[in-house]
């Protein structure tokens, strides 16, 4: 919205981003009375995230086991990325005060939040497999294989060319362009199977040029029938882990995504 708002000569600078509390949602969600003519005629748009990722491993048959590995891999390069320091350029580290209950009375400490708190470097496939399916008997979709509740908040700075230079300033990336696709609800996290073909031909592109892919992971089904489908080069997507390993907070993974493969681009000299 905000690169196109600048294409569109509506603004020359904007500061884009945004920040989730996913710990404060009650369990259910914000109850909101359904349409009762949706209820009756397309059920499928009140089907919750988890059973859509069940039908998705269906419908792409995407087996336990391997949804069990790519969540391993996720934690494991997200584990190594974090060893290496690597997130320490895009992390702003956060200070609070935790206040607990003493013998004499409140004890307060001083806390610092600069790592991220899901990450579990000691993950085992074997233990992503006693996991139980949370959304299906029967099923596939567990905990471990997808992305968690998770608090967080990113922003980037998009500005016109000319204004950046006019600043000094010198880009870490250029926007080139984006798509949206629509797919049927219950399948709603292959979304990227029919945007991304759309937006390549746009730009006169293909994905064999990118030099690194950054795929949300909400689920472990979902980004494997994106990956398989439009053949992506499993080297390059998510090479510092992602979102089962480090967190889906809705409102912000947009330009945390953004933020993450820009400065992985920089590390790496990538161009696209």
């Amino acid at each position: 919205m905000a690169s196109e708002r600048i294409i569109a000569n509506g603004a020359d600078v904007i500061i884009a981003g945004g920040a989730e509390t996913m710990s404060l949602v009650p369990m259910s969600g914000f109850r909101v009375s359904p349409n009762q003519y949706m209820v009756d005629n397309m059920p499928e748009i009140y089907m919750g995230m988890g059973y859509t990722a069940e039908q998705v491993a269906d419908e792409w048959n995407v087996s336990r086991e391997d949804m069990d590995q790519f969540a391993y891999e996720s934690h494991m390069k997200a584990a190594a990325a974090t060893e290496k320091g690597l997130f320490k350029e895009e992390i702003v580290p956060f200070k609070f005060t935790e206040v607990s209950v003493g013998p004499d009375g409140p004890v307060e400490k001083e806390v610092v939040f600069d790592v991220d708190e899901h990450l579990r470097a000691e993950t085992t496939v074997e233990g992503l497999a006693k996991l139980r399916p949370v959304f299906r008997n029967g099923g596939r979709v567990t905990a471990g294989n997808s992305s968690p509740l998770s608090d967080g908040a990113a922003g980037v700075i998009i500005m016109e060319r000319k204004k950046a230079e006019a600043l000094g300033l010198k880009p870490l990336a250029r926007f080139v362009g984006f798509n949206v696709a629509g797919v049927r609800p219950e399948v709603m996290g292959v979304g990227p199977i029919e945007a991304v073909p759309k937006l390549l031909k746009r730009v006169g592109m293909s994905l064999d040029e990118m030099d690194l892919i950054e795929l949300n992971e909400a689920f472990a089904a979902q980004a494997l029938a994106v990956i398989r489908t439009l053949e992506m080069d499993p080297e390059k997507v998510n090479v510092n882990g992602g979102a089962i390993a480090l967190g889906h907070p809705l409102g912000c993974t947009g330009a945390k995504l953004t933020v993450q493969i820009v400065n992985e681009m920089k590390r790496r000299n990538s161009k696209y």
